[in-house]
């Protein structure tokens, strides 16, 4: 059973970066279509999906980076990590436009990339 834990935090990392990914598409899709072709405002600017992204980005980072630094002694992908969360968590405050999706872009390829370097260290 001992082997269970870095199993599902392998899984939770993957989760992550999963996730970063979704948001960036979700971020990139809504600048076009937006942007560009002035649809899906109402879906794709909605208040909500940021918020809950931010907290499930927020839970996956602590469970899994935050964690796996106490155990492996790496710091480097909790800087990462905790950097790219606070850019995020900065896009949810600021207005619809160039700064939110900046913002949010560099955030979660940096959590994303936090992932990637705690499944690397884990191993």
């Amino acid at each position: 059973m001992p082997s269970a834990l870095p199993a599902l935090r392998a899984r939770l990392d993957r989760f992550g970066v999963l996730l970063s990914g979704l948001c960036l598409i979700h971020c990139l899709a809504g600048l076009f279509l937006v942007g560009v072709l002035g649809l899906g405002g109402g879906v794709l600017l909605d208040p909500a999906i940021h918020r809950i992204g931010l907290v499930l980005a927020l839970l996956v980072g602590a469970s899994t980076i935050g964690l796996a630094a106490l155990r492996h002694g790496h710091r480097l992908p909790l800087a990462i990590g905790a950097s790219g969360l606070a850019l995020m968590l900065g896009a949810v405050l600021v207005d619809h436009g160039r700064g939110e999706a900046l913002l949010t872009i560099i955030g979660v390829v940096l959590v994303a990339c936090a992932h990637v370097i705690n499944l690397r260290r884990s191993c």
